[in-house]
Order: C-alpha cells, then structure tokens, then sequence
C-alpha cells in the first residue's frame, strides 16, 4: 500500500488557480530525460497560467487569494478550489452557508472558475473497514443517495455557480477515503453514473466532473474504477513526489503514472487536470518542481492546484526554501494578456531613417546662359559635393605643374575649363 499524507476533515483543501482554461494539446509519446539532464522543455509561465495553492476550504481561503497574488508579484487569479467537507449529508449537499462566500467570489467576474470536490460518502476521511464500504457502495449503486447530490446541484444553481466543476470521489484508488473504489469496482462505477445523472437532472446546470486518482496504481488500478465517458469530462491525478517513485521519471513512466494518465485522456478525448500537487517525502525537491511545471507546460492540464500546507506547499511552508523559489521564479507576475487584433507588421520600415545625414547626390549642372556684354561674369553656385562624411569635405585645388606659369582668364573661363590655364616658360628651351 503506497504511503499517502493525511488530510484531516476539519482541514480540508482549497485551492486557487490562475489564468485561462486550456484547450487539450496531448502528447501520447513524450520521451521521457534522465533526471538531472536539465534539458526538459523549460518550464516558461506554465500552462501555466492556471496555477494555484491550497490555503484553506472556507471563508480564509478567499480571504487569502490577495496574499498569494501579492507573493506572485500581482498574479491575476482567476479558478478557486474547494473541497466540501465530508463529515455528513448535510455537508455533502452544500448547506450551512459553507459555499456561500466561494459563490460570491466566483460572481464577482465571468471569467473565473469554481473547482469543488464532492465526497461520495458522509463520514468520507473515518477508518471504515472494506466489508462496511461493500455495503455502502451496493446502497449507492441502488440510487439510495441520489437525492443528496440532486440537492447540493439545486444549490449550487440557486447561488448561480452552475458551471462549477465537480471533481467527485476523488482518489478512488486508494485508502484513504470511505468513498474508495477498492471494495467493489463495479458497485462504485454504477455508484458515480447515479450520482452525475442525479446532479445533471437539475434545470440549469452546466457541470463538468472530473474523476481524479492518485497517481500509481495505489490499492487498485485506477483504470478498474473509470466509470465511462458519458458521466466523465476531465481525467484529472493527484500526484505528490514521494515513494515508491525516486525521481520524476519514474513518476512519469511507472504503471498508472503520468504518461498513462495523458495516454488515457487521450484515447477518450478527455481534457486533463492536476487537482492536487506538491513536495511530499521526497523532501525540498527544486529538480520534481522544475520538472513538473515543465510537464505541466507541455501537456496544459485544463487547472493545476498544489497543496500548500507542510510538507507540501511553497507559500504557506517555510520547510521547502528550494523548491518554493522554483515555483515563484516560473510564476510570478501571470496575468492574462488582453487579446490584440492579428496585423500583420512588415518586416522591414518602408521609409528608414538614415543614421547620419547625406548629403545630397549633384544632378547634371545645368548650362549657364551666355551674356551679351559680358563685362565682369556671374559666378556659379559651387556644385555640392557628394560625402558619405557627416561633415563635408573643403574642396582641394589642383597643384600647378612645376616650370608653369597660369593665365589669369576670369573665375567663369576657369570653372568651365576645369581650371587656369598654365603656360610652361620653358617651352623655347625644349625645342632647341
């Protein structure tokens, strides 16, 4: 029997959860790294955006969400998670005001998501031996406990959270809950139909339920206990770092592991979820929380909740100094980007501005007008000179030939000759 933490029933779990919903992107064949390689796909504002941590089941859990938001550098959070408490029926239908300060958090925006585990049995977290779970189970697969469920969906309409999502009998798998599959798989499965046709036959309901093992095989194959696609929208896992699993590989490849579980949402078209998570006897592990933020990331569960009391948590526990730092490093500051219109942008600017000034290329100079009576002619603009130089360049006069002697003809002559007009003095010598 694999060795699970114990939530007692007067400390049971909320959990809030940040970001938009996802939309399933599985991938059935992932490879999976060796431990310590380092070379996961990195875990970048994680599927991230739905992110949460469990703070407390009532009225403080709200209360505590502008904690963990301020502690997230403003991470807009936008999915609360609670458990109902399983001591009675009473409890399990939602009375004594218990939903109520959820229901108004969850109303004060559309867009945000109420996550609610429902036990499928009063008296869910007491030591009730596997014989008298047999009994139970036959009463539920007989419908003898619809209406409770009839009544907790009245309600939930009623305080107008009818989209809520109910992650109902969770870990089945194991033995920790008096709602446990193990005792009769087959009861428990007519059990779960009973229950989510009793809820869905509420005029205006729009649940989802998401049926959540622990992951590993724990008492039973979880497989044993799926009580089929109809009354299934979301396979979800609750998946803690500890034994018998050593390092996340192992806790991705053994039987009924992580890669079965995106493996199997698959096959049935089903969405995934990681409604609990978290450290556990595997102690202050920063590699399991980089590396299953980075799972997280490539899978895009539809919400993921880590639990946040000791040993578990990253906020509300001081022994994970490690590991919390992870956490917040990856998830910090999320917040949801406001969805901007698809223009395309050229690659390159149509009119670039040029680093430095240039100066103007010359165009062909233009022919002078010949006066009449020339008497002293007009002198032409200086043509600019082209310069790639921020500072133009002085033009330079033309050294005169040695033994030369030049012409004073006029600045107009001279400009059009290129130059003065140089006589050699020693042209009679030359010749002799």
């Amino acid at each position: 029997m694999r060795q699970r933490r114990h939530r007692a029933a007067t400390y049971t779990a909320s959990v809030l959860t940040a970001g938009a919903l996802f939309s399933l992107a599985l991938a059935p064949g992932i490879e999976v790294k060796p431990p310590g390689k380092g070379d996961d796909p990195p875990a970048r504002q994680p599927s991230a955006l739905n992110f949460g941590a469990f703070l407390d089941s009532g009225a403080l859990g709200v209360k505590q969400i502008a904690g963990l938001e301020k502690w997230l550098g403003g991470t807009d959070i936008k999915v609360g998670h609670t458990y109902l408490p399983g001591d009675s029926w009473l409890d399990i239908e939602g009375g004594a005001g218990f939903l109520d300060p959820w229901a108004a958090w969850r109303r004060e925006r559309p867009d945000r998501t109420l996550v609610l585990n429902v036990p499928m049995q009063a008296l869910n977290e007491v030591e009730v031996p596997d014989n008298r779970v047999r009994r139970l189970l036959a009463r539920g697969a007989r419908g003898q406990y619809d209406e409770h469920f009839k009544k907790l969906a009245e309600r939930l309409v009623e305080l107008k959270i009818p989209d809520t999502i109910i992650v109902l009998g969770w870990e089945m798998n194991g033995t920790t809950y008096t709602h446990r599959c193990g005792p009769d798989p087959a009861a428990w499965k007519k059990y779960w139909q009973n229950a989510v046709a009793a809820m869905r036959s509420v005029p205006g309901q729009k649940f989802r339920f998401d049926f959540a093992p622990s992951r590993g095989r724990d008492a039973v194959p979880w497989t044993e206990c799926y009580p089929g696609d109809d009354v299934v929208d979301i396979i979800g896992m609750d998946s803690y770092d500890q034994p018998p699993a050593r390092n996340f590989d192992e806790e991705v490849k053994e039987p009924y592991g992580l890669q079965q579980q995106v493996d199997f949402a698959a096959a049935h078209k089903k969405p995934i979820s990681y409604p609990e998570w978290g450290l556990f006897r595997n102690g202050d592990n920063p590699e399991y929380m980089r590396r299953m933020l980075a799972w997280m990331d490539l899978h895009k569960p539809l919400y993921n909740t880590i639990t946040d009391y000791c040993p578990h948590g990253v906020w509300g526990c001081a022994e994970n100094p490690r590991s919390s730092e992870v956490y917040r490093s990856l998830l910090h500051g999320q917040t949801v980007p406001t969805p901007q219109p698809n223009t395309p942008q050229p690659s390159t600017p149509t009119s670039p501005a040029p680093a430095h000034p240039v100066s103007p290329q010359p165009a062909t100079p233009p022919q002078p007008t010949v006066p009449t009576k020339p008497s002293t002619p007009p002198l032409p603009a200086t043509p600019p000179l082209p310069s790639t130089s921020t500072k133009p360049l002085a033009p330079v006069a033309p050294k005169p030939p040695e033994s030369c002697s030049p012409v004073d003809l006029g600045p107009w002559v001279e400009y059009w000759m290129g130059g003065k007009l140089c006589v050699r003095l020693d042209w009679y010598s030359r010749r002799s």
